[in-house]
Formats: structure tokens, sequence, C-alpha cells
């Protein structure tokens, strides 16, 4: 074989082997497209499923409880409802993803509501045995051939393939019973009174005694006489100088001025009053919390008081007071959430009141433990899984 036919022969394997570098990095980048494709789709997807749980949880605070009769089923509805909206409003891949509410509450299903004791334990199944304990929700968001339709790939077809099934799970949660607060990690304040309430009033409340003479509008945030179904309780002290006595209690330092009550009542409870306090603001592994106060309520705060007239508040409820006037130590076991209806602090004692009723509060910082009493207080739901 002369000189030049070897030249070619050699030109000629060299372009084949180059046109097979070719196509083999042609393939590599096509198939790192497509698989780039696909971790966005599933990106997306798990926005969808996080956005559509985080909402769906949020709708599980009960009303009706506020009224003594705990019935969630119109919430769990509305947790559907919510959970399908808030997927729909997160495309995945330009396409509006399609979530079956699954009413039947079939545990393979896309919504799937159910009760977690501890949401941080990622390992804990969910419990379904009672509906008005629901505390979680999970939602699947998925493209796949029987529903939404799987992703279609670029270049994938020209190996055989034309798409691919991709799917996220959210799973939201929120906690119900704390043990106490701490200064909220965001910076804001707490969202606590300092008074205290005696637990037999409180009990005797939830039981059905008090009054029902006001009416409170959430979608308007206005009052009105009537009644509403939630009973009401006069947080003033009446016949005061004597032991047993809801009062006013120091969350700080000893003897707060009336300035630091006002303040407090106007726009909480802040991480230095927490830290003046010289103790964790929560129960202690007997389920007591010490509080020291007086047992009235100054005539000095009641601007602040009428000026949070309907915004939700936590209060301590307490089972013993040793120690009459400013050397009351209050002995809390539970704390509760609020609101103040109507104030008067003029006039005769027994002209003077604090009214207040139950009212599902929202708040950060709350010490979660399931073995203590808290009413109507809530954390903000949150993704556990």
């Amino acid at each position: 074989m002369n000189t030049h036919a070897r030249r070619s022969r050699r030109c000629g394997v060299i372009l084949v082997l180059t046109a097979i570098m070719l196509v083999f990095m042609v393939g590599l980048l096509a198939l790192a497209v497509d698989i780039g494709y696909l971790e966005v789709a599933k990106a997306q997807l798990q926005e969808a499923a996080d956005a559509a749980a985080l909402a769906a949880t949020a709708e599980l605070v009960d009303d009706t409880s506020l009224q003594g009769a705990p019935d969630l089923s119109a919430e769990i509805t509305k947790a559907r409802t919510m959970a399908v909206q808030y997927a729909a409003a997160n495309p995945v891949c330009r396409s509006i993803p399609v979530v079956d509410p699954n009413p039947s509450n079939n545990t393979a299903g896309d919504v799937v509501v159910g009760y977690l004791s501890n949401p941080s334990d990622r390992t804990q199944a969910m419990n379904f045995s009672d509906p008005n304990q629901a505390n979680a929700v999970q939602v699947k968001v998925q493209r796949t051939s029987t529903e939404n339709g799987e992703v279609r790939l670029f270049f994938a077809p020209i190996f055989g393939s034309n798409s691919h099934s991709v799917q996220a799970i959210a799973t939201a949660a929120m906690v119900n019973s704390f043990s106490g607060f701490r200064a909220p990690a965001d910076g804001t304040n707490l969202m606590v009174l300092p008074f205290a309430m005696d637990k037999p009033t409180w009990d005797a409340m939830l039981a059905g005694g008090g009054t029902d003479n006001w009416t409170w509008n959430q979608t308007t945030g206005r009052f009105s006489s009537g009644s509403d179904g939630v009973r009401e309780v006069n947080l003033f002290p009446q016949g005061t100088g004597s032991p047993g006595n809801r009062g006013t209690v120091d969350i700080g330092g000893s003897n707060n001025s009336t300035a630091d009550i006002a303040r407090q009542i106007v726009y909480g409870v802040n991480a230095a009053d927490l830290a003046a306090l010289g103790k964790p603001f929560a129960l202690n592994s007997q389920g007591n919390l010490y509080l020291n106060g007086d047992t009235g309520i100054s005539a000095g705060v009641k601007d602040e008081l009428a000026s949070v007239r309907g915004e939700p508040r936590i209060i301590p409820i307490f089972n013993s007071v040793a120690n009459p006037g400013n050397n009351a130590t209050y002995t809390i076991v539970a704390f509760a959430g609020v609101r103040i209806m109507d104030v008067n602090l003029t006039g005769a004692m027994s002209d003077k009141y604090v009214i207040i009723q139950p009212a599902n509060v929202t708040t950060e910082g709350g010490i979660a433990d399931s073995g203590q009493s808290t009413y109507f207080v809530h954390s903000p739901p949150w993704i556990v899984r």
C-alpha cells in the first residue's frame, strides 16, 4: 500500500472516530438538558406541594371549639380546597397542576389530613383516629401518566423515551399544646397580657358559665351586642385584697411599673422582659410556673386595654395565689387565647370589668409539649417533612 493510500485510510478512521465522539457528546448534552429539565420540574413540584400543605394546614384552626363543641369538619373541607387552589397557583413547567382533594382521606391520596403529636419527629406516622385533633396536612403534587401528564423531554425521544414521571410530597403541621413561650426567633413580641385568670372561673366558662352578651365578627373585625355562642367572663378581680383573686402578674422584673404593664398590653412581652424574668416563661416538670404579682388591675391602663379590643392575646391561668397585694405569688398551670371585648375601670368596684372571651391565637415562640394544657393557642404551620 503506498503512502497516499495509508494517509487516506488514517484520515477515514479519524473522521469516523470524530463522528462517533460528536454523536456521543451530543447525546451527553441532550441527556444533561433533559435531566436538568426534570430537576426544574421536581423543584417546581416541591414548591407547589409546600405552598399547598402550608395553606391547607393554616385552615385547621377550629373556631367552633370556642363555643365548647370541637368540630373540624368544615375546616378540613376548607383545607382540602386550599390545597387544590395553592397547588394550582404554582405552575410546573408552565402547566397548572391539578390536585385531587381526596375527601375520603385515602392515605395514598393527594391531600391527606391527620394528627401528629410530635411534628418534629420525621418518622412519626400520621394518626387518623380523631378528625377533630387534625393538625397536619400532607400534599402530593405529581406529573404522571394518570395525573397531569408526564413531563415531556426534549432529546430523550431520540433514545426512545418521550416523557418521565415526577412527583413531590410535603407535610405541614402546627402545634397547639405548649408548656410556655420563649422570645420568637423572628424578633417579634409575645402577645401575652400581664394578667392572670383563676382556673375555676376559666373552667366554668368553658362549661357554659359566664355571659354571652357580645358578638365578634372575624370578617369585619367589629363588635356588636348580642350572642355569638362564645362565652365571656370578667377578668377584673372582684373583692380585691383577698388571696385567690386574679390580677396583674410580673412578666419581667419584680414589681413592673404601670408603664411596663401598659407597654406589654399594647405591644406584647419582648425579649428583654423574658430575660429579666430570670427563668423560663414556661411550666416546670411539675406543671407549674411561679410569677410575682398583685391582686388588682390598675385603672391607669384602661386606655391601653380598650385600644386592643378584639385583638388576640394570651393570658396565664393560675390555680392558686399566695400572699396579698404586691407580695402575691401566682401558680400558673396553663395558658389561654382570649380577646378583650369590653373595658370599664372607672366608678364603683362592682362596676369595673375587663370582659374577655376565648379566641384562637397564632404565635411564634411556643415551647411544644403535648403533655401540658394550652387553650386556643397555635403555632404557625411549618413544613415538617
